[in-house]
């Protein structure tokens, strides 16, 4: 089953419980600003966001299930399905962008730098990026599957889901190399509850385009 084919399978029924941090958000991003979530789900965020004033909204997933949950939910949000790895969006186009619990969803190395590429190309100088993922646990649980995964897929934290999926979580030391062009506002250190009922350790990040 790849990706996509999982998302969709699930689209109806998962609810995304890891927490928004509203608050922080909004002391970088004003309300009339245009945010662009990526990997948006069922545009919970966006959601969130919508009835906190903000209507310069936008929200792109390349699960076609998500998206047609969103529309159906929130009919009043701009979603839309993402088919490429490409953002289909012109340079330097977008105050803010949000990547909310995606980075798991992406184990390789190669395809999150290549995200992150598109959204540094699609924001604004000093845009705006808001992060939140997953870090690497020590409970024992996670420490036997990322041991038994290590050799699968060649990067200690990811695993397969008994559904099909495959995550990642995330070694601190790479998700600083990731970010490394984002001036960083805010980074914290939080407990998530899973998709599945489980506590992981967590992050989320608030960092500006450094366009020098």
């Amino acid at each position: 089953m790849t990706q996509e084919e999982y998302w969709n399978s699930v689209s109806a029924k998962k609810e995304f419980t890891t927490p928004f941090q509203a608050a922080e958000f909004s002391k970088y991003v004003k309300r009339d600003n245009s945010i662009l979530d990526v990997g948006c789900g069922y545009g919970r965020t966006l959601n969130e966001l919508y009835h906190n004033g903000y209507r310069n909204l936008a929200g792109i997933d390349f699960s076609k299930g998500m998206i047609e949950r969103g529309k159906q939910q929130f009919p009043y949000l701009d979603l839309r399905v993402k088919n490429d790895a490409k953002i289909p969006l012109p340079d330097a186009s977008i105050d803010a962008v949000i990547l909310f619990a995606v980075l798991t969803c992406i184990w390789t190395n190669e395809e999150q730098e290549q995200l992150l590429t598109e959204i540094k190309r699609i924001l604004k100088p000093q845009g705006i990026l808001y992060v939140n993922d997953f870090l690497l646990n020590t409970d024992e649980r996670n420490l036997l599957r990322y041991a038994k995964y290590k050799e699968t897929y060649g990067i200690y934290g990811v695993f397969e889901l008994p559904e099909g999926a495959v995550c990642r979580h995330h070694d601190e030391t790479w998700i600083k190399q990731l970010l490394k062009d984002f001036l960083e506002q805010e980074y914290n250190h939080v407990t998530f509850t899973t998709m599945n009922g489980n506590k992981s350790n967590g992050f989320y990040f608030i960092g500006q385009l450094n366009s020098l």
